[in-house]
């Protein structure tokens, strides 16, 4: 067990590394931010003085090697557009908001696609199943900001129920979390219908009928029990990518979180922030499946000797 988490570490130190250049190059591939951040009329002399000062002028190894340094200590420095404020406090700023946004998300999606993915398994074949795969279809193909943009313009704008945009009570949470929501309630409904079909074809389940115990109890209780390990297995997974998608949702609805400062962190060229957010997110996403990849062996030791 000991060398299956070494390993799994080593494969996500390496991982880490990899992002932190991708990161690193594509960010400076959108061009330089002094063109952005300093007025029309700057001479080359305030180009240069300005360059200097932030370490733009040095070689891009320098650069670098400098930038993993400070990331190692979670420190990116200050930001180009955000003055006086460090990128690293601008996430945990906007984090909160984003937490909010995901965590009604997440909600959405267990409570709609659990009853669902069961309910389409139990009855399969019959018009409950039909429609719950035409819900999975239509989740997997819509892209989430035009789903955004027809919610709005239906429930904001045409019957007034909720605001168009911005962060306040409750009816401001529930069009972007529906909208971040969609997918993850479609690939979650998916992986439920096909896990309880595989589990309620098995023997205890049969015998379990056999013996007399009510239909719900042998679906809801004996049945979803077990078929509850592969969805729980990506559900950390979906959990990292309410974050990572909620770029463009918090864009539509004019969301204060990470996603919408990623954004306006790119429009201005500004490095730190860019790098802080991918970072952060990259983070986060690789230290969730490190965990699922340890709890996932613990359930299952087959999957140490892989």
């Amino acid at each position: 067990m000991q060398r299956y988490i070494i390993i799994r570490l080593i494969q996500s130190v390496f991982t880490l590394i990899g992002v932190s250049i991708i990161v690193f190059s594509l960010a400076r591939l959108s061009g330089n931010p002094l063109d952005v951040l300093l007025p029309d009329e700057a001479d080359d002399e305030t180009f240069i003085r300005i360059s200097e000062l932030w370490g733009l002028n040095d070689p891009w190894y320098i650069q670098y090697f400098t930038f993993v340094k400070n990331a190692s200590r979670g420190e990116f420095g200050p930001s180009f557009k955000w003055q006086g404020r460090t990128a690293m406090e601008l996430v945990i700023l906007h984090l909160p908001a984003t937490l909010q946004l995901a965590s009604i998300s997440i909600g959405v999606s267990v409570l709609l696609a659990v009853p669902i993915g069961v309910m389409s398994a139990v009855k399969k074949g019959t018009m409950l199943d039909t429609v719950g795969k035409l819900i999975a279809l239509l989740g997997q193909s819509l892209p989430s900001f035009w789903l955004a943009i027809v919610l709005i313009w239906i429930f904001a704008v045409q019957l007034g129920w909720f605001p168009t945009s911005g962060r306040g009570g409750f009816s401001n949470m529930v069009l972007p979390a529906v909208a971040l929501g969609w997918f993850s309630v479609a690939s979650f409904m998916r992986l439920t219908r096909s896990s309880m079909l595989n589990v309620l074809d098995s023997e205890y389940i049969k015998l379990a009928r056999i013996k007399g115990l009510p239909e719900w109890k042998v679906v809801w209780k004996h049945g979803l029990k077990n078929a509850a390990i592969p969805p729980l297995t990506v559900f950390g997974a979906i959990v990292v990518g309410q974050m990572t998608g909620s770029v463009t949702i918090e864009t539509v609805f004019a969301w204060p979180g990470v996603g919408l400062l990623a954004l306006q962190a790119v429009n201005a060229r500004d490095y730190q922030v860019i790098q802080a957010v991918t970072m952060f997110i990259s983070v986060l996403f690789i230290g969730m499946n490190l965990l699922i990849d340890i709890l996932y062996a613990y359930i299952d030791p087959r999957i140490r000797f892989n």
